[in-house]
């Protein structure tokens, strides 16, 4: 071999091992924006798709991370629904029995695929009215929230209020096999209660938790119970917030931000990727952002992240959009986290005749042209 080819070897040689280690090298990690902005990006293509209870859910957190008013039009329709179907609620609350028998229906028809689901469907069918009387609660403090529970858009409504105030909440969110089950219901409901007035039982409620799951007592939960445990301490914070409304006290919860640090690599381990996210959820409601666990949270967030699909699968793998809306539409939020919460928004018809914006009913496209004009 002359010198001119030894040389041209040896170079060749050298790009090829260069360029092996250049190919065996990993991908860089996406920025947590950039994981974001993917997930939204395949949400709002599929959006028109999903069922309007979902493109409630997605365009109610939308709204309230970034204050956009193109999400206003979802917003109104799930309002008028709302409205709509309170005021039949109010309007029979009088009939005698009626309650009972939308509880025992409602009871009648919880899902009974899961072990979990089985367990609650036996538990709440203990409760007599409590089952309707909790989704009564959620609607009228979404309602609330949305500045439509005045006498103009649901007349009567008092009515309601004081049927909750003759109910006996307190037994309820208070008694262990209701917390082992339903912690996250039982966080719900007590803040709930206290928007609309009707009764303040959150220390009673918190208290009755943690003696029910006290850190002493996390080495012998089986994964079943530590996940309902994990899944009720985010919601005593995100429910406190109003529901990404405004922001908690960092004081009022270190009793959970406390044992969320504790407790982070079972979290990681024993957790799905919604449970998770609502841990790092509620340490930047607290104004924890820089919190190491919520670096470590992202970092699962984004390894958990299927780019092919465009979303975060389920635990199980699963890449259905319906029913992963929950858990991406979290994700958006713990990975590109607002400087500030938008509260509402305020639906009420007064607030709609002064914005001058007629979108009720509407679809999300058939409405996003008028309501750009909004924010120009």
């Amino acid at each position: 071999m002359n010198r001119h080819a030894s040389w041209r070897w040896l170079v060749g040689g050298a790009l090829a091992l260069l360029l092996a280690g250049c190919a065996l090298e990993p991908a860089p990690r996406p920025s947590d924006e950039a994981v974001a902005a993917e997930i939204r990006a395949t949400y709002e293509r599929a959006l028109p798709s999903l069922s309007a209870g979902k493109r409630r859910h997605y365009a109610q957190r939308m709204y309230r991370i970034t204050g956009d008013t193109r999400w206003l039009p979802l917003n109104r329709d799930y309002g008028e629904r709302l409205v709509a179907s309170l005021r039949e609620e109010i309007a029979r609350l009088d009939e005698p029995g009626y309650a009972a028998r939308r509880s025992r229906e409602g009871v009648e028809g919880y899902p009974e695929r899961t072990a979990k689901q089985r367990r609650r469907k036996r538990m709440l069918a203990d409760w007599g009215e409590i089952h309707y009387a909790k989704g009564l609660a959620f609607d009228l403090t979404q309602a609330h929230y949305h500045g439509l529970l005045n006498d103009r858009d649901l007349p009567g409504h008092r009515r309601a209020l004081d049927y909750l105030s003759g109910v006996d909440f307190l037994a309820f969110v208070t008694d262990p096999e209701v917390i082992d089950v339903y912690a996250a219901q039982v966080a719900n409901l007590v803040h709930y209660l206290e928007d609309l007035g009707v009764a303040d039982l959150r220390g009673e409620a918190i208290a009755a938790f943690r003696q029910r799951f006290p850190p002493s007592r996390d080495a012998a939960l089986d994964r079943a119970l530590f996940r309902n445990k994990i899944y009720g301490m985010t919601h005593f914070v995100i429910a406190a917030s109003d529901y990404y409304q405004k922001p908690v006290s960092a004081d009022a919860f270190a009793w959970v931000l406390d044992d969320f640090a504790e407790d982070l690599d079972r979290i990681l381990a024993e957790t799905k990727e919604d449970i998770y996210t609502e841990v790092g959820i509620s340490f930047l409601l607290a104004g924890r952002e820089q919190a190491p666990a919520v670096v470590r949270l992202r970092e699962a967030l984004v390894a958990a992240y299927d780019p092919v699909a465009g979303m975060v699968p389920s635990e199980s793998g699963g890449t259905d959009l319906e029913y992963g809306e929950h858990r991406n539409v979290l994700a958006i939020m713990l990975l590109d986290w607002p400087e500030r919460l938008y509260p509402g928004p305020v639906l009420s018809s007064g607030a709609q005749e002064r914005e001058g914006v007629a979108c009720r009913g509407s679809a999300f496209s058939s409405c996003e042209a008028s309501v750009r004009l909004m924010s120009r």
